[in-house]
């Protein structure tokens, strides 16, 4: 027990092949064969004591043994990473963020240039994705995500309750005479009509009668394409105010009603928790949280 660390090769083979289980995958990343990578968890096993990974079909799953260190040896790559990531840093941090793309361009494009300013030194790199973010390979050091908040292994910061109401351009109000009451907004054309969002609103608003569901029900993607056909005028779009809140108030977007309804899923700040100590992090973590909070949503 005089030296209980095990050799690092075999440690480096284990982690990327429980991160990718799959044996042929973790030698391509490792620039090894498959045969190396399968001696080196053999001697990690040897050396163990137990099995750390077993077939199942075509594929490799970890034992119970096997997912417990593999936890430990995740999160100990991780560290030696952002250790290694601080040496090599000059004058320049980067912070990498992926985020909603409705939210990377109606929100956080608006204000991220005051973070730069406060933390000059910090330069940030903005990418826009819905897909879920493996912070330990894809290098990302924060995600911005629609969802539940409860993904295991991350530390997560509710940011805000999204919420959702018609919106449309004054001109096209004024074309059938003003929006006065929920049912005049069916004389006009519905933006991606298919979105649930819809009809939850009207029966919200008491309105009964769907006949808008007869609407050719285009499906434009993000929220902010359907934005952009409501500001062009070309329809009626089931939007969310804290992104719209300047076409709001430069009167470019109307929102007839006050109701608004609150989306199933917030959006959440999330990292690795890993990382939950890193510098620059946690000064992302306090500016976000801080300006979410003047938009009291």
């Amino acid at each position: 027990m005089a030296n209980s660390l095990p050799p690092l090769n075999a440690l480096r083979a284990f982690e990327a092949a429980a991160r990718h289980s799959n044996f042929t995958r973790a030698a391509e990343e490792l620039g090894m064969t498959q045969a190396a990578v399968s001696y080196q968890i053999k001697v990690l096993e040897d050396r163990s004591g137990k099995p750390l990974f077993k077939r199942v079909g075509r594929q490799v799953v970890l034992t119970e043994a096997g997912s417990q260190f593999a936890a430990i040896a995740s999160e100990a790559f991780q560290s030696i990473r952002n250790g290694f990531a601080a040496l090599q840093e000059t004058n320049e941090i980067k912070l990498k963020v992926s985020a909603v793309p409705t939210f990377a361009m109606n929100w956080l494009s608006l204000r991220i240039g005051a973070f730069q300013i406060q933390n000059p030194k910090m330069a940030v790199q903005l990418d826009t994705s819905t897909d879920l973010v493996d912070f330990a390979s894809a290098g990302f050091d924060v995600g911005i995500r629609n969802g539940s908040g409860d993904w295991p292994g991350l530390c997560t910061h509710k940011l805000c309750d999204i919420t959702y109401s018609p919106m449309l351009s004054p001109k096209l109000a004024e074309s059938v005479g003003g929006i006065h009451k929920p049912e005049d907004l069916i004389k006009l054309p519905l933006v991606d009509v298919g979105d649930p969002w819809w009809l939850t609103w009207f029966e919200a608003a008491g309105v009964k009668d769907t006949d808008f569901l007869d609407q050719h029900s285009s499906q434009m993607g993000p929220q902010t394409v359907d934005g952009n056909i409501a500001l062009a005028g070309h329809g009626v779009a089931i939007l969310s105010p804290i992104y719209y809140a300047s076409a709001l108030r430069d009167g470019l977007l109307v929102q007839p009603f006050e109701l608004e309804c609150v989306a199933e899923k917030p959006i959440w700040l999330a990292y690795s928790e890993a990382q939950k100590n890193n510098r620059k992090i946690k000064l992302f973590r306090d500016w976000i949280v801080s300006e979410m909070g003047k938009d009291k949503c």
